[in-house]
């Protein structure tokens, strides 16, 4: 027996499992600890019951996701209006540096999928759904970038990143503070910390949040200015897109890539004095299409096609593991300031690098509890997790997809 829903059922069953998934997050801890999202369980939830419903032939379920990539576009659009250049200088060095040592680790992520791939027994590009793209990216990036992969003729390109990024949420949650706590005791960072005399000054105002009365006006505009910059932005990926053709048929811009370049230009020119874009509006609708896109993504996923490659995600979420781990100590620690603050923003960078901003945080928060705090770490990560890196991911991911 097969059973279709049309594109506004289909949306409307995502949401009625994100909300079971938000019922579950309330009720369980183990979902609040490792700050996994409710659309994520809600519709992986689903994808568990429609697994066991098809292998045992009891009914195939079809969807019509067309409204799945106008939600992804909104999210990935209202990105681009997160990134401010005006933040970005008035971080300072220390925020463009974390970003780039951040960036950093993308392509490393990257690079080591790509090279494990004959070992696993997969396709470079497979093994790719295993990098930066849900690591870094998280669940959002994950079910972004995975159709391509699979427009290309890879099945099972979007069940490993989803799957993938399932997994860097909790292996990052798990090892972020050991890894602190290591690095502080080995180097007796504590004490160190006590014995400063000066903390260096940051402008904290960056993160401040007005709190404000919704306003109707303004969400309305959020709207306005996410969909125009869709509008225009689309013109922009085709663009693109036709010169890529020239050179190669092997890859492609996602559709979102125009979106998300013109919201920054605008975000550009509103921060220049206009601030025609209601930022906090902005962000708030992006936060409704990422849960809508997620709960979506992860209800549709086809949870079979993941049964001949679970020795190779192990293999290469291995080694995303071990080089998260190594990286953070080597090089986000060091090149940090060697200090307790970079100790704690290593414990941030491991939660953020495999799998979110809020998972970083909370890993920061967690070594903080324990020692002291680090107005540094808690500065420079939400900076750049918050705000950059989707973005610089986005960019290093596709260069990848281009030559693999």
């Amino acid at each position: 027996m097969t059973f279709e829903f049309n594109m506004i059922q289909t949306a409307g069953l995502a949401i009625v499992w994100l909300l079971v998934g938000k019922l579950l997050r309330a009720r369980i801890k183990f979902f609040r600890d490792f700050a996994i999202p409710a659309p994520v369980i809600g519709g992986f939830l689903f994808a568990i019951i429609n697994l066991v419903l098809r292998i045992n032939n009891i009914m195939v379920i079809e969807f019509d996701e067309t409204l799945r990539s106008f939600f992804m576009i909104i999210f990935f659009t209202s990105i681009g209006y997160n990134a401010s250049i005006k933040t970005l200088k008035a971080g300072g060095p220390l925020v463009i540096k974390f970003l780039l040592i951040a960036t950093i680790l993308c392509v490393l992520q990257n690079v080591v999928a790509i090279s494990l791939s004959g070992i696993a027994g997969v396709s470079p590009r497979l093994a790719l759904m295993t990098g930066s793209t849900p690591m870094t990216g998280g669940h959002g990036t994950a079910a972004g970038i995975a159709p391509l992969i699979e427009d290309a003729g890879i099945a099972g390109a979007e069940s490993v990143a989803v799957s993938a990024a399932t997994f860097g949420l909790v292996a990052g949650s798990l090892l972020g503070g050991p890894i602190a706590n290591f690095l502080i005791k080995r180097n007796n960072l504590v004490e160190k910390k006590a014995q400063e005399s000066l903390e260096e000054a940051y402008d904290e105002s960056i993160l401040e949040e007005v709190v404000e009365p919704l306003d109707g006006d303004k969400m309305n505009m959020a709207f306005f200015v996410l969909l125009i910059a869709m509008f225009l932005g689309s013109y922009i990926s085709d663009f693109l897109n036709a010169q890529v053709a020239r050179i190669t048929d092997l890859a492609s811009f996602p559709a979102y890539i125009g979106p998300m370049l013109l919201a920054i230009l605008a975000r550009y020119i509103s921060d220049k004095g206009t601030n025609f874009v209601p930022v906090k509006e902005v962000e708030i609708a992006g936060s409704i299409g990422l849960n809508i896109f997620l709960a979506m993504a992860l209800m549709t996923m086809r949870l079979w096609d993941l049964a001949d490659l679970i020795g190779s995600m192990l293999i290469l979420l291995s080694a995303q593991v071990i080089l998260a781990g190594l990286f953070v100590i080597f090089i986000t620690y060091r090149f940090m300031g060697n200090n307790y603050d970079s100790a704690v923003l290593a414990a941030g960078h491991m939660g953020f690098s495999m799998g979110a901003t809020p998972n970083g945080v909370a890993n920061m928060e967690s070594v903080c509890d324990k020692y002291v705090y680090s107005k540094m770490a808690f500065f420079v990560l939400p900076i750049v997790g918050g705000m950059f890196i989707d973005f610089a991911n986005v960019l290093v991911i596709i260069g990848f997809l281009a030559v693999v």
